[in-house]
């Protein structure tokens, strides 16, 4: 559901995010006092908050765009729903909950024991962390390829940014399963360079991750069919609600393992990111308000480029480390480079607009 462009300052949408980024950096500092008793070591966790912050910012800026693109067809009362109780889910269950989770599957323990072991021993909890990567990866990658293989193989796509490249792909959509196809040889591909049993691994958890893209296709379709029948304003609810957090899981699990490169203490962890996720809910409600994807033209293709990118690096990370940054800054130029090209679109346009209507006149 489209909404009417708003008139409210850019900074107005984000008068959350600088009230909850306060509190968390009051609380960090406090948190940093009570393990360390130094001012050293608060300043140190109250740093480690903001680099967090900022982090989850870089590599999620897509993720608003990608989110603004669906919330858009949305109703207001699932609008109003993904941005409170999706961010409640994004913050504590996402940054908390799944740590949490992962560490309790791989060392065969109960939550309450994995909470303990974060706050007891953070290093083993770290390590354990990190020597799920490969299985992450393998399934974060694969959901974020198809996310944005999707957008680009669609026969009735008609605005192309690198048009070349584009208008192949959306020819080649009228293949049955082509993107599946794709991701499947890549996969196979993957596997043939990871040796030993971890092969096997990346290829269950790689194809558990294309299941439950099919999945969460076929549920949301089947959700919002039924949900039209009752009443024909009511698709975009809850089948569009559970992709935009099974998208939101996916984005998350980089941004998740990586924190561990900076600090081992799951609740700073949790403070940094929830608040870089607070600015990405409210770039989100930007987008969708003021119009700016209709606006510039290019930004959604920015955006699933970035995710393209995004889940290859998923994958590339099971054989070496790339630093978060280059990730993010990665992301960052795509999106960039789509903004200023949108720009320079619109630029000719009212060119041309401006011509023709001096034509016109003189005619």
């Amino acid at each position: 559901m489209n909404q009417p462009a708003t008139h409210e300052s850019s900074l107005g949408y984000f008068r959350w995010a600088f009230i909850v980024t306060a509190l968390g950096l009051i609380l960090g500092a406090v948190l940093g006092w009570q393990t360390t008793g130094t001012i050293g070591g608060m300043a140190s966790v109250f740093f480690i908050c903001t680099v967090l912050a900022v982090l989850e910012i870089s590599l999620s800026f897509d993720n608003a765009i990608v989110n603004a693109n669906k919330l858009k067809e949305m109703t207001p009362l699932w609008q109003k729903r993904f941005l409170t109780w999706g961010i409640i889910i994004a913050v504590f269950g996402m940054r908390i909950v799944f740590p949490l989770a992962i560490v309790a599957i791989a060392a065969r323990i109960g939550p309450w024991d994995a909470l303990v072991l974060a706050a007891r021993e953070p290093a083993e909890y770290a390590r354990i962390m990190n020597d799920a990567h490969l299985p992450i990866a393998a399934f974060g990658g694969t959901f974020l390829m198809m996310v944005g293989l999707s957008y680009f193989f669609d026969h009735e796509k008609k605005i192309h940014w690198l048009r070349g490249l584009e208008k192949v792909m959306a020819r080649s959509a009228t293949i049955r399963g082509i993107e599946i196809a794709f991701v499947l040889a890549l996969m196979l591909v993957f596997s043939w360079l990871i040796s030993g049993e971890e092969a096997s691994v990346f290829v269950h958890c790689a194809i558990y991750g294309l299941l439950t893209f099919l999945a969460v296709e076929v549920v949301g379709e089947l959700l919002d069919a039924s949900q039209q029948t009752m009443s024909a304003a009511a698709k975009g609810g809850l089948g569009a609600f559970i992709y935009l957090e099974v998208l939101d899981a996916s984005f998350s699990f980089d941004g998740v393992i990586g924190a561990f490169a900076l600090t081992q203490n799951l609740f700073v962890i949790a403070i940094g990111l929830g608040i870089g996720a607070m600015y990405v809910r409210s770039m989100t409600i930007m987008l969708v308000e003021k119009g700016t994807l209709a606006e510039y033209r290019y930004l959604e293709h920015g955006a699933f480029y970035a995710i393209l990118i995004l889940s290859v690096i998923m994958y590339a990370q099971t054989l070496v480390h790339i630093p978060e940054v280059i990730t993010g800054l990665g992301g960052a130029a795509l999106i960039g480079l789509s903004l200023w090209s949108s720009i320079r679109h619109n630029r000719r346009a009212r060119v041309e607009d401006h011509a023709s209507r001096q034509e016109e006149l003189h005619a």
